[in-house]
């Protein structure tokens, strides 16, 4: 079991950053694979990013590629997703996730735990 909780979410301007960080429970955390997801209002919950337990691999939506950056923590138990030249199209609510296998986590963007969302806005 393992249980996540996020944070560092906000109201901030276009071309501000943001670093979410989310804290997770358990002592298999450096075994999962831990991605990010967003979901905007009125649209279906997307992938953002994720990456494998070892901290070797990661993979990016396009629409975040180059400006967002994934990373972790296993000592803290802590993945962060780190959101530079945010944008209005960002704002969304931003869900840490969890799953076993990195493989099966970026193939079929189905985790095996999530968190309970941080909301993030950006205006323009």
């Amino acid at each position: 079991q393992v249980q996540l909780v996020e944070s560092g979410g906000g109201l901030v301007q276009a071309g501000a950053s943001l670093r979410l960080s989310c804290a997770a429970s358990g002592r298999t955390f450096s075994s999962y694979a831990m991605g990010w997801f967003r979901q905007a209002p009125e649209k279906e919950r997307e992938f953002v990013a994720a990456i494998d337990s070892s901290d070797l691999n990661t993979v990016y939506a396009d629409s975040v590629k180059g400006r967002f950056t994934i990373s972790r923590d296993n000592a803290k138990t802590t993945v962060y997703l780190q959101m530079n030249s945010l944008e209005p199209e960002d704002t969304a609510v931003y869900y840490c996730a969890a799953k076993y296998s990195y493989s099966r986590l970026v193939r079929t963007y189905s985790p095996d735990y999530w968190g309970q969302g941080t909301q993030v806005t950006v205006s323009s």
